[in-house]
């Protein structure tokens, strides 16, 4: 990509851009489509600059010609007002983080060829590039003092430079032969293949002029795993002490089991390279991991899971007294997973966003008592920063995109919504209504859910229904505003929607997310058939009679699993890279530790229980037309799940459609496929429904 610093200098600092609104208003109310969706700007990762006077924030755009998203950095005062764009037009810019004094932003960017580091004045002005590295710069952190980085690259272990590196995978590219020996398991992930490479920080040291040395210095040497953590670590994997000294980094070394292991541990290694990591979590066999420093750094925080292999345990709030080395759990009976960790500035508090009721608020813990407080509610807040008693937060919700909304801790200040991305956007477009409801489900525990309404909805009128089935399955389906799975796409195209939150979903005490495993088609169907008949007997807009259940990942599992046990209800189904059969996705998958904790063992040893709820038992029963989806990079649920699903489809003569993507992993992520995804999904589900 060519150097844009000459526009940059000519613009300054650009005001919101006009392809932040693709269609004027006309006044004439319509529902949200799929192009809506992908053309939205994205909104977060807001962080008051350290004197608290302004934001920085970053938004995702679509370049809809060239089918990817755009990212930049805007900045915006704490008191309101418009803001102001710190990066040009054109080039992408992520991770945006203040310097320690406020003057800077720094970025990665791949203005240059490659993914470098780059600052640009806070102010405003030409963006510098600070790193001009052999390898692309995966996440960094910027020193406490602002001297130094520390970098993540991805490198061969056995290379001592990074130039060693570039020059082995320039070999590797011009070399004729294409066979890949492995020798252990990961052989591929999420969508890669692994090609020997380890993800590993290095030290880099800046002058004068705020660029960073030739040859950085490796930090994590003698780890045999990735820092960060693949396929979604980042930044918050890794941290410099208050000091500067020391860091501490997490990381999954696991030889030869890491593809069944969970068991990440934090490592402390000085800057300086006079000694190894050291490891300071080798007591717990879990995951420990988002480590945070006390200001005077003589405490270190971190959530930490207590259950080896569960990816899915409760995360608790650990510190460690760093003279001692005594560790003690805070707020050990709160029954909530912590999530991200942001310590106030008193020191006292610690605060964290996560899921609770079909919602996800911002709670302070007392890092003395353990005493929980909620500090921000409504809808889902999937980022923040605490400066003294105030909060930045990113909110969004079932009918509302993100935006930026500024709050007090302790309630002195008035919620204030700071920005609104979209609002011209969507002027015209009415949001579907939506409302959460509970009903008597499993056993007769208390359970969730959501309905939401056609944009168009009139009173008396019945609408066709789309019955969305969440995956993981230890997820939820709650107050938010989704990418892939929007519960608005199908109210703008006249559809009802009703979302259950079943047993196995998080937010409703780790209990109820445990109850899951070993039985994934036994209490989450009750709870799918108890509230699909608590919500027509509650809602008249549902029409029963012509109704089609959907669902990704686990929620395509149970597509499957209802089409051979539970198929009365439904006009047609929709299964996104969906389970067909457990026992081959045992073999097959790429994170053994998963299926191995849900089937309750290795699968030569847990028959009984992947038989007991495995589709693949119940093909005879099917009938429902369905459509099926799954794309070829997906490593999670390999394709030929999704293959024999429609193979056992189409030898029945059931009616039935494959749409495969060759470029897109579990998810669909480039905004024609995804657009196409959902237009092939509404076209399938009006067809079925009698629905024009």
């Amino acid at each position: 990509m060519r150097s844009l610093l000459p526009l940059v200098v000519a613009l300054g600092l650009a005001a919101v851009p006009s392809l932040q609104v693709v269609h004027a208003a006309t006044g004439t109310p319509r529902g949200f489509t799929a192009k809506d969706l992908v053309m939205l700007d994205r909104v977060s990762a807001p962080q008051f600059s350290p004197d608290g006077r302004h934001i920085l924030y970053a938004v995702r755009q679509t370049d809809w010609a060239a089918d990817r998203g755009v990212g930049s950095l805007w900045r915006t005062s704490a008191e309101g007002g418009a803001g102001e764009r710190l990066t040009p037009e054109g080039q992408t810019a992520l991770s945006g983080r203040w310097s320690p004094d406020g003057r800077w932003v720094y970025f990665l960017s791949p203005a240059s060829g490659s993914m470098q580091v780059w600052r640009v004045a806070a102010m405003g002005g030409a963006p510098q590039q600070v790193t001009d590295y052999p390898l692309p710069v995966g996440s960094f952190r910027l020193a406490p003092q602002g001297e130094a980085l520390a970098i993540a690259f991805e490198v061969f272990p056995d290379c001592a430079t990074l130039d060693c590196t570039a020059e082995r995978l320039r070999a590797d590219a011009a070399d004729k032969t294409t066979g890949v020996l492995h020798t252990r398991l990961f052989v591929r992930h999420w969508d890669q293949w692994a090609d020997g490479r380890r993800a590993q920080v290095f030290f880099a040291a800046l002058d004068e002029a705020g660029r960073a040395t030739a040859e950085p210095r490796l930090l994590t040497r003698g780890i045999d795993g990735d820092v960060p953590g693949k396929p979604f670590g980042d930044d918050a994997d890794f941290v410099f002490s208050p000091d500067g000294r020391h860091l501490v980094f997490s990381v999954r070394i696991a030889g030869t089991s890491e593809a069944w292991s969970t068991n990440f541990d934090l490592f402390e290694v000085p800057v300086d390279g006079s000694a190894p990591p050291r490891n300071l979590t080798d007591g717990n066999d879990a995951t420990d991991t988002n480590p945070v420093f006390s200001a005077d750094g003589r405490t270190l925080f971190w959530r930490a899971m207590k259950r080896p292999t569960f990816e899915s345990d409760r995360f608790g709030l650990m510190a460690m007294d760093r003279a001692t080395g005594v560790v003690r759990e805070i707020a050990a009976d709160w029954d909530r997973s912590f999530s991200s960790l942001v310590l106030g500035d008193d020191g006292r508090t610690m605060f964290t966003a996560t899921l609770d009721t079909g919602t996800r608020p911002v709670f302070a813990i007392d890092l003395a008592s353990g005493a929980v407080r909620r500090v921000i509610s409504g809808g889902n807040i999937s980022a923040f920063d605490i400066d003294g008693d105030r909060i930045v937060f990113a909110r969004d919700t079932i009918a509302q995109p993100t935006d930026l909304w500024l709050g007090a801790v302790r309630g002195r200040i008035a919620e204030r919504r700071l920005t609104e991305w979209n609002a011209e956007r969507l002027a015209d477009v009415r949001m579907g209504k939506f409302e959460q409801f509970s009903f008597q489900g499993w056993n007769n525990a208390t359970v969730y859910a959501y309905v939401i309404k056609p944009w168009n909805h009139q009173p008396g009128r019945k609408a066709p229904v789309a019955f969305l089935i969440h995956g993981g399955p230890q997820s939820s389906y709650h107050n938010q505003w989704h990418y892939r799975w929007n519960a608005q796409t199908y109210a703008g195209a006249g559809f009802a929607v009703v979302m259950v939150d079943f047993h196995g979903s998080t937010g409703y005490g780790q209990a109820f997310t445990d109850s899951i495993s070993q039985d994934w088609g036994g209490k989450p169907l009750v709870d799918l058939q108890k509230g699909w008949a608590a919500a027509l007997e509650r809602y008249d807009v549902l029409d029963g009679e012509r109704a089609c259940a959907l669902g990704g990942s686990y929620g395509g599992y149970m597509v499957n699993w209802i089409a051979g046990v539970w198929n009365e209800p439904w006009d047609c189904l929709v299964n996104h890279a969906g389970l067909f059969d457990l026992r081959s996705m045992a073999y097959a998958t790429e994170e053994l530790w998963f299926t191995e904790w849900e089937n309750g063992g290795v699968p030569w040893r847990s028959i009984e229980t992947i038989e007991r709820h495995n589709p693949v038992n119940h093909v005879q029963n099917w009938r429902v037309p369905m459509l099926v989806i799954h794309g070829q990079k997906d490593y999670r649920v390999p394709v030929e799940q999704g293959l024999a699903t429609f193979t056992a489809l189409q030898r029945q003569g059931i009616p039935s459609e494959f749409l495969y993507f060759p470029d897109e992993n579990h998810w669909i992520l480039r905004p024609h496929n995804s657009v196409q995804w959902h237009e092939t999904v509404k076209r399938w589900l009006r067809t079925h429904t009698g629905t024009p």
